[in-house]
This record gives C-alpha cells, sequence and structure tokens, in this order.
C-alpha cells in the first residue's frame, strides 16, 4: 500500500475566529492559498488552506465550535494516488477502523478532492485524501 503514499496533505487545525487565524498565519511567514466552505447540518463550516513551505494547514471554522480540551488539531492528511486501491489494500492488511462506511466526494471543495477517514490505534484520525 506504501506505493500510493504521495505526502502530507495537510495538517487540520480548528480555529474560532478564521480572519484571526489566517492573519495569524501570514504574519508568521504562511500564505493563504484558498478559502471555501462546505454546508453541513449545524451550518455553514469554513475553511481555509495555508501554504507554509513544504507543508500545508487546512483551518477549520465549525459553526457549532469545537472543544478544544486537549488541543485543536482534529487529523492530519496524506496524499493517496488511488484512494480506492489505498482503502482496500489497508482493510487487506486488517484496518477496520473507517470513520464512515462509503468514501466523500466533494467535487466543488478546493477544486474537487475525494477522501476517507479511519482511526489509529490511540484514536487518532487519519485522513485518505485524492485530489480530483
Amino acid at each position: 500500500m506504501k506505493e500510493h503514499y504521495r505526502g502530507l496533505g495537510h495538517i487540520a487545525i480548528h480555529t474560532q475566529d478564521m480572519d484571526a487565524s489566517i492573519a495569524f498565519y501570514e504574519k508568521i511567514g504562511g500564505a493563504l492559498a484558498q478559502r471555501d466552505a462546505v454546508t453541513t447540518p449545524d451550518g455553514e463550516k469554513k475553511l481555509a488552506l495555508v501554504s507554509f513551505g513544504g507543508f500545508t494547514l487546512e483551518l477549520i471554522e465549525s459553526p457549532v465550535p469545537a472543544p478544544m480540551t486537549e488541543g485543536n488539531i482534529p487529523h492530519f492528511a496524506v496524499y493517496v494516488d488511488d484512494l480506492d486501491a489505498t482503502a482496500d489494500a489497508l482493510r487487506a492488511a486488517g484496518v477496520e477502523t473507517f470513520t464512515e462506511p462509503q468514501k466523500k466526494v466533494l467535487p466543488n471543495t478546493f477544486g474537487g478532492l475525494q477522501n476517507w477517514f479511519f482511526t489509529g490505534p490511540s484514536g487518532e484520525q487519519i485522513e485518505l485524501l485524492q485530489m480530483l
């Protein structure tokens, strides 16, 4: 399955104020790459990608504030070349912790993507991410 991995996709960070977070990360050397939003049952979830040299932060402002008891990094994403083949290989290796039965296809988010989340042994969220 390692042949499908293409590098770190992003590190997701919850924020309570999108504009303040973008301003902060730009101030310390990041560059806003894209802004977008996803409609959820609770309302609009604001998203932004901030690029640094070699990695990207995905800022997430949820319509219902996320709890920040142990920090605010909800997941990390790994780029893959073939989402279905990677998921099949993980299942063949014994990974049964996918959080949804089906992958998500979001053709209008950040130019189009599909993803699938699973959890690691300590409950950490890992996103398999394929850009369309």
